[in-house]
């Protein structure tokens, strides 16, 4: 009677299989259970020790870590006053437009004199920024960021996008965010900004040129840079529109995807249609360029 062969060669491909089985059932678990997500808003959550570095949270239903993008928001105020609640009212039209994204909203330290100054809304912006980073997995989102902010935030936004890497930035939105400071610190039509900006920025351009230039947007782009919105009001009285389109020439030089939506007869914010008109650019914009 022969010998019956050795049937060790067949366990390891079965084995295999099963395993693979297994992983796959336990993948498809996890997509329903990302799918099934429900909705979810954190309101005042601390990324750092000060009462004002704080966020609100907003996470879509059905999110998942591989396929929602985070609109992370920064408020206007020339650096000294606003609230992330100033997005209060325009938060459920953000919401409707682009249901897939997870949104936060974020405070930073305001500055006032001796207190809070250059580079200090820089800094919180990366820490709030590092603080979702670190938490996309227990948010069940990507790390597909997008940056939108208005005024002082707008500036923020655009330095958050183009000098960090980490993460990087897949688009950035301005509202007539300033992006060169020795430009708005002589050339603001404001004189209160000329007067107080230096105070903010510990001198005036020519006594702290380093940090003029290292807050400046404008001097971060590269080839590189993420696709760039910009929002901008032709009668601006606080900020010189000229300032988009010293930014626009840039991005052009460098190749970066951009556009500018210019506004000829609104001032440093607008309502009413020009609003209508700038959210549906926004989403656009994001359709284009957000996979």
């Amino acid at each position: 009677m022969r010998p019956l062969k050795p049937i060790l060669r067949f366990p390891f491909p079965l084995f295999a299989c099963a395993g693979l089985c297994l992983l796959l059932a336990g993948c498809a678990r996890k997509d329903d259970v990302t799918r099934s997500l429900p909705p979810q808003v954190y309101t005042d959550v601390s990324y750092g020790t000060d009462p004002l570095q704080k966020m609100d949270v907003y996470l879509p239903a059905g999110r998942t870590t591989t396929s929602t993008p985070l609109l992370v928001m920064f408020h206007g105020g020339a650096w000294i006053s606003g609230d992330k609640s100033d997005f209060a009212s325009y938060l459920d039209s953000i919401q409707r437009l682009l249901p897939a994204y997870a949104i936060a909203n974020v405070n930073y330290r305001l500055a006032s004199i001796g207190v809070n100054l250059f580079p200090t809304p820089e800094r919180d912006a990366d820490s709030a920024i590092q603080f979702l980073v670190r938490h996309v997995s227990a948010y069940h989102i990507s790390q597909r960021f997008v940056y939108l902010g208005v005024s002082a935030g707008g500036q923020m936004a655009l330095l958050q996008a183009y000098k960090y890497s980490t993460p990087r930035a897949s688009a950035v939105i301005s509202f007539f965010g300033p992006t060169d400071m020795k430009d708005l610190s002589l050339h603001s039509p404001d004189p209160e900004i000329r007067q107080f900006l230096p105070l903010l920025m510990s001198g005036t351009a020519d006594q702290n040129p380093s940090l003029y230039l290292s807050t400046s947007p404008v001097h971060f782009v590269t080839a590189s840079a993420c696709p760039t919105l910009l929002l901008q009001g032709g009668q601006d009285p606080l900020v010189p529109p000229a300032e988009a389109f010293e930014l626009q020439d840039t991005l052009q030089a460098s190749g970066v995807a951009h556009q500018l939506v210019f506004y000829p007869d609104q001032g440093h914010g607008w309502t009413g249609t020009d609003l209508s008109d700038s959210f549906q650019k926004i989403v656009s914009f994001l359709h284009d360029y957000i996979p």
